[in-house]
């Protein structure tokens, strides 16, 4: 399997899912048309931004302006659907989905460009994380990340679980699918069981 492929396929899988997440968040914010493809545009390539320009790399919307696509086509799809709608299942479904993608081709991106075990596995869970985020921060919403969920650890699990298999030369197409498993095993039980990580608590 070409490796480059993989990670332009996955990021624009991982893309237009946070896209289509992050619209529909501005979209119950109240946002403008203007707001929603701004925060979906942020929501969708800030990670692999900042994931790139830390290996010295231009960002892949850059080197790929392909990735507007689906950014488009989400805040459209937004825009279609009109009324505010919470975001519920199946918008943190897809969102579990580009969480896992986002993962597994942020591992794979610092993978190709020599980066070391934990090196790589920052960059794994930067390029999952960081668009949800700033989502959230900028809509003024308390980041998903900071207190439930577990998102940076489901993150954390599969990029494990991707590394780990590549230093021992399994094949990638099964290290993509079993560490894209463990990111949505993680999130999808940790959303059904509200697990969360410890809080500090008033004695």
């Amino acid at each position: 399997m070409d490796l480059e492929l993989l990670v332009y396929a996955l990021d624009l899988v991982s893309t237009f899912a946070f896209a289509l997440v992050g619209a529909r968040v501005a979209a119950n914010r109240g946002l403008d048309y203007g707001g929603i493809l701004l925060i979906a545009a942020i929501a969708s390539i800030s990670g692999g931004t900042l994931r790139n320009i830390f290996m010295g790399q231009r960002p892949p919307w850059i080197q790929h302006p392909w990735l507007f696509f689906p950014i488009i086509a989400a805040v459209l799809i937004t825009i279609a659907i009109g009324k505010k709608q919470e975001v519920g299942r199946f918008a943190l479904s897809l969102d579990t989905l580009g969480l896992g993608v986002a993962t597994v081709s942020s591992a794979q991106f610092a993978l190709t460009h020599d980066a070391p075990f934990l090196a790589a596995l920052v960059l794994a869970i930067v390029g999952a994380v960081t668009g949800g985020l700033f989502r959230d921060i900028l809509c003024q919403l308390q980041p998903v990340l900071l207190h439930r969920e577990t998102v940076g650890t489901s993150a954390m699990a599969g990029a494990l679980v991707y590394l780990t298999m590549s230093s021992f030369d399994i094949n990638d197409g099964i290290t993509a699918i079993l560490s894209g498993a463990a990111v949505v095993l993680v999130r999808e039980i940790s959303i059904k069981l509200n697990w969360n990580l410890p809080k500090v608590v008033s004695r």
